[in-house]
């Protein structure tokens, strides 16, 4: 097929690698003209993604209609707060009926909305594919086994997408529960910072576990209000991004908590850093979320106040802890 990749950081970079790796005649776009540069130049994202040669069958532009005129397949991986901007860039060049896979991990904080929903509102001649799961950049690059989720209410674009991405070391499960591979990819990277942060203080094991355990039920809880069926949360995009994620020394968002913990601002990261941690605009939302469904969502709520509000990461552990009792549960 022919495909076109909206997005050449590290995520964006390593899936149109794989998909030029299947064959596909796959065009990456690039905001950045150094990262498109280095691209055809030498063969590598050095900024992203750097010591993996690319395939010669992956092409670069810094035009976005370009990269996706005649595209069969679209593949949306821009960062969350930019993506619907990106896709209105290249609206009308999409084609009707065309699978568009959205592979962006985040909320877009001034509506709420999940990137299903960006996308859906933007391109609503397309076909809506969430791609989700454990999957980092460098790791998929490098060829180690990988397996995540395409989740769609669109059978036949969720297998075409399975079959599109499909390798030997690269597994794709279908699912049709679109919302709770959403919030899934979304809010662990919520966790992920406050797994961070308790890195950064020294803490021990113990903590990481109820961190993993009560924040895969704090995503659960909204999961289920907002319309996602649970079991999803206990699969690939549930569990199995959180645990990589917040256990993984690979992740921004725990790299931006462990980072915080230790006494850097989130602007000074920001400064800092080209690649996007999504879950602090993540922590935000999540928080605008849960009030407007009604759902409690403790940790999420700490970790807004930690990047936003001054609280500092040793106050809102003993927030948590010192919460009145409750039952895990009970029948």
């Amino acid at each position: 097929m022919k495909v076109g990749v909206l997005g050449a950081g590290a995520w964006g970079t390593a899936l149109g690698n794989l998909l030029a790796q299947n064959g596909h005649e796959t065009t990456l776009w690039a905001f950045e003209a150094d990262v498109a540069a280095a691209i055809n130049d030498r063969r590598e994202n050095a900024q992203y993604l750097p010591g993996i040669a690319l395939h010669p069958q992956l092409h670069v532009s810094t035009d976005a209609t370009a990269a996706v005129r005649n595209a069969e397949l679209l593949v949306s991986v821009s960062p969350s707060h930019v993506t619907r901007s990106v896709l209105a860039r290249v609206r009308d060049a999409v084609p009707a009926g065309i699978p568009v896979v959205s592979a962006t991990k985040g909320l877009e904080l001034d509506t709420l909305a999940l990137m299903s929903d960006v996308v859906e509102a933007m391109l609503p001649q397309a076909r809506l594919v969430v791609l989700s799961g454990p999957s980092f950049a460098i790791e998929v690059a490098e060829g180690q086994p990988t397996a995540v989720v395409a989740a769609s209410h669109d059978a036949e674009a969720a297998a075409l997408t399975q079959q599109a991405f499909g390798a030997a070391r690269f597994r794709v499960y279908t699912n049709g529960d679109v919302v709770g591979a959403e919030l899934g990819g979304a809010l662990k990277n919520v966790m992920a910072v406050a797994a961070g942060m308790l890195e950064g203080l020294g803490l021990g094991d113990n903590p990481r576990a109820a961190l993993l355990t009560r924040g895969l039920a704090e995503i659960t809880r909204l999961g289920v209000v907002m319309g996602a069926d649970p079991q999803t949360f206990a699969g690939l995009a549930g569990m199995g991004d959180l645990v990589l994620t917040c256990c993984g020394d690979l992740s921004r968002n725990r790299q931006l908590g462990q980072a915080v913990a230790q006494g850097m601002s989130l602007d000074d990261w920001r400064a800092t850093h080209r690649a996007v941690a999504e879950g602090a605009n993540a922590s935000q939302a999540a928080v605008a979320l849960g009030a407007k469904h009604g759902v409690e969502l403790p940790i999420a709520t700490q970790v807004c106040n930690v990047l936003f509000h001054g609280a500092s990461p040793r106050e809102s552990i003993s927030a948590l802890m010192e919460r009145s009792p409750k039952a895990e549960l009970w029948r």
